[in-house]
């Protein structure tokens, strides 16, 4: 340490009458004691006020220049060295220094730089001011095709510059991205893919630029898709294909790009990790086995790449991942019932799908979670029914396989998502059903659980399918067994509720099933309309000028419905419902103008 404080009043000596050999001497005794303790030795230099006499140092032609840019470097690995550097103002100097010829000091300068942008908000700050991304991205460009390896040694630093000095920070990487550096880092990645520490360089950078939405068209128009398959399928380490996963993720949300990483072949890389580390115990196995399973997943998620995997059913991939589903590991099962969700996603693939049993495997998987089961894989397999029952062709199989009682034994579950998928998927069951309908309106346990649900507050999605759920029991059975057990669990108010929704789909379910309730069994049904104040919500929605033609319409049925109950008829006079309804006369809509006329004749004869 005395010798560093020695060479540092040395150094403040010699920087003002530039002797070249004695400011040699210093520089070298500097860069051993940073070697020796860089943090002891930075601390020192900036006591001594030594940053603020290099950027006299940094000049292009001097043999010092690498030397100094080395020292920087050193000195801004410690956080608490990177603003002091940018406000001994070295960044202009240092990007000054981004135009010389000489490859030592670019490698240097570009080590300062990038240490500098490590993580600091003032460092990236100066290096964007001064305009040194652009200097360093044409570099690139220029550089990419040279496989030296002290060319490649530059590239590395240079990406490695590029990447902190954008990581983390949206806006920068917007302007890397327009500067084009995406595709000339897709290239630099085929070329180099050999040389280890540049490749890595280039997954991290991508792995940032991947984030932003802006980047995925550039990376669509470039072959990144099969570059990082082929380099996939070299690797061998964990680590490294964890680098790779990283890119693909981000990569992958895109369509087009799922697209060509399908044809590029990432599937069959994808389903030979899990092939290698379903056994496995080690926790990377248990990573690798959770990622590629997830990837495949989301491949899914692309309607092109969805069904080139599909092919017909035929498909090698959708076989793979069918025999995933009766498998031990559950992230396998989970991963396969999702894959199903993902492919049942047209008429054509569901009715497939349906007509080669793979409902049973479903539903073989659910018995197996039933008791202390897995809540995602209880989720995957409910939303890949729910998909499944979409074709009205598919509902009847679905029946007669059993899919409501098995579905049924998981009305006990107290996890929303599942409770969400539960209803979604009986609803889409009894869709025109009518004896499904019937059999399972007149489940008093299920219906209580919807009523129940029908009150779940913090849980919007699982309220809105109950109160759909509940509507729908009455639409497709139209019996009044149905509407005597709804009645009797105290739904009616809740459908009286569900007329007033935001959504115009879910007004108008409800509006029909308390038609149906009106006609079908309306003495018992009375006392609940009154409590629910009925008519003073058919009178807010026919007042209401937003309201559409059918909620108009089914309001009206309603109101004519109601009126062979006093108590509802008294209502119905009090709020004066004619000139409501003689307004609608005028409508332009036929069916409710109609309607009205209708309405209108009804409410004078019973007045």
């Amino acid at each position: 340490m005395d010798n560093l404080s020695e060479a540092l009043e040395k150094l403040k000596l010699a920087s003002t009458d530039s002797a070249t050999d004695s400011v040699e001497s210093c520089l070298d005794c500097l860069l051993k004691a940073l070697a020796n303790n860089n943090t002891e030795a930075s601390v020192k230099i900036q006591e001594m006020g030594i940053l603020p006499l290099l950027p006299t140092l940094l000049k292009p032609q001097s043999s010092c220049t690498p030397k100094v840019a080395n020292i920087i470097a050193e000195v801004a690995k410690n956080e608490f060295m990177r603003s002091p550097c940018v406000e001994a103002g070295l960044i202009p100097p240092l990007i000054q220094l981004l135009n010389s010829t000489d490859q030592e000091v670019l490698l240097q300068t570009g080590r300062a730089l990038g240490n500098i942008c490590y993580d600091s908000h003032e460092g990236r700050s100066a290096v964007d001011l001064a305009g040194g991304a652009q200097i360093v991205a044409e570099h690139i460009k220029s550089l990419y095709q040279n496989t030296e390896p002290e060319n490649e040694k530059l590239l590395t630093v240079f990406c490695g510059m590029l990447m902190n000095y954008s990581n983390d920070n949206d806006s920068l990487q917007a302007q890397l991205i327009n500067m084009g550096v995406i595709p000339t880092l897709v290239k630099l990645l085929g070329i180099h893919s050999h040389n280890t520490a540049l490749t890595e360089m280039c997954l991290i950078a991508f792995g940032n630029l991947a984030e932003l939405e802006s980047s995925k068209e550039q990376f669509a128009s470039t072959n990144i898709a099969e570059e990082l398959v082929r380099l996939f399928q070299k690797q061998t380490e964990h680590e490294k294909k964890e680098m790779i996963f990283e890119v693909l993720a981000p990569l992958a949300e895109n369509d087009v790009i799922k697209l060509q990483l399908v044809e590029a072949g990432l599937v069959e890389c994808l389903l030979e990790v899990v092939a290698q580390t379903v056994d496995g115990e080690r926790e990377e196995d248990i990573a690798q086995l959770k990622t590629a399973s997830d990837l495949m997943v989301l491949l899914l998620l692309g309607d092109e790449s969805m069904q080139k995997l599909f092919e017909g059913g035929k498909g090698s991939v959708f076989q793979r991942v069918l025999s995933w589903i009766p498998s031990n590991n559950h992230q396998l099962q989970l991963a396969g019932a999702l894959a199903i969700a993902n492919f049942a996603r047209n008429d054509g693939n569901c009715i497939h799908m349906v007509d080669t049993g793979i409902v049973q495997k479903l539903l073989e998987l659910l018995d197996r979670h039933v008791n202390e089961g897995n809540v995602t894989v209880q989720h995957a397999a409910l939303s890949a029914l729910r998909n499944l029952a979409i074709p009205v062709v598919n509902k009847s199989k679905m029946l007669s396989a059993g899919v409501a009682d098995v579905v049924l034994k998981f009305l006990q579950s107290e996890m929303p998502p599942v409770q969400f998928k539960l209803l979604g998927t009986l609803r889409m069951l009894i869709d025109t059903q009518a004896e499904a309908a019937d059999q399972l309106g007149t489940n008093g346990k299920l219906v209580e659980r919807l009523v129940e649900w029908c009150e779940a507050k913090d849980h919007a999605g699982v309220m809105g399918e109950s109160n759909r759920l509940l509507s729908a029991l009455i639409r497709h059975s139209k019996s009044k067994e149905v509407v005597r057990t709804v009645i009797q669990g105290g739904g009616v108010k809740h459908l009286v509720t569900m007329a007033t929704s935001e959504h115009m789909i879910m007004q108008n379910e409800a509006l029909v099933a308390l038609g149906l309730i009106a006609a079908l069994d309306l003495v018992a049904a009375e006392k609940d309309f009154v409590g629910a104040n009925l008519v003073s919500v058919l009178h807010k929605l026919l007042s209401d000028e937003r309201s559409a033609p059918e909620i108009k319409y089914n309001s009206m049925i309603l109101i004519c419905a109601v009126m062979g109950s006093e108590p509802l008829h008294k209502e119905v006079q009090s709020l004066a419902f004619i000139d409501v309804v003689s307004k609608l006369r005028a409508h332009e809509n036929k069916t409710v103008s109609h309607q009205a006329s209708l309405t209108e004749q009804r409410l004078t004869a019973q007045s």
